[in-house]
């Protein structure tokens, strides 16, 4: 198969399109869009880490080591990707037991 290459408007837009709706997944806007969720995928998380400034999605080297953060704000992060992943898991509690009594006799 041959790969596809798309503009990076096109990119762009479909990666605004995702963080512009809560609850949707990247597998529903990969699918409304016409591209692999995998493709989406791999377009977010570059635009996380130009957003983040990560010197791998600029292509410059890091110039300095970065700044230590505080104890706090780190503990601050980790709570936050805590409750973030605790309601991913939730909601994919709940997909499985809808999809498993969809799928009863």
């Amino acid at each position: 198969m041959a790969m596809k290459h798309y503009p990076p408007e096109f990119k762009a837009e479909a990666v605004a399109l995702y963080r512009s709706r809560p609850g949707a997944t990247i597998k529903s806007v990969a699918d409304d869009l016409g591209i692999n969720s995998e493709t989406l995928r791999n377009w977010i998380r570059i635009d996380d880490r130009r957003r983040t400034g990560s010197p791998a999605a600029t292509g410059t080297p890091p110039t300095a080591a970065p700044t230590p953060t505080s104890p706090e704000s780190e503990n601050a992060a980790l709570r936050k990707r805590i409750r973030e992943l605790e309601e991913e898991r939730d909601i994919l509690r709940k997909a499985a037991r809808y999809f498993a009594g969809e799928t009863r006799w």
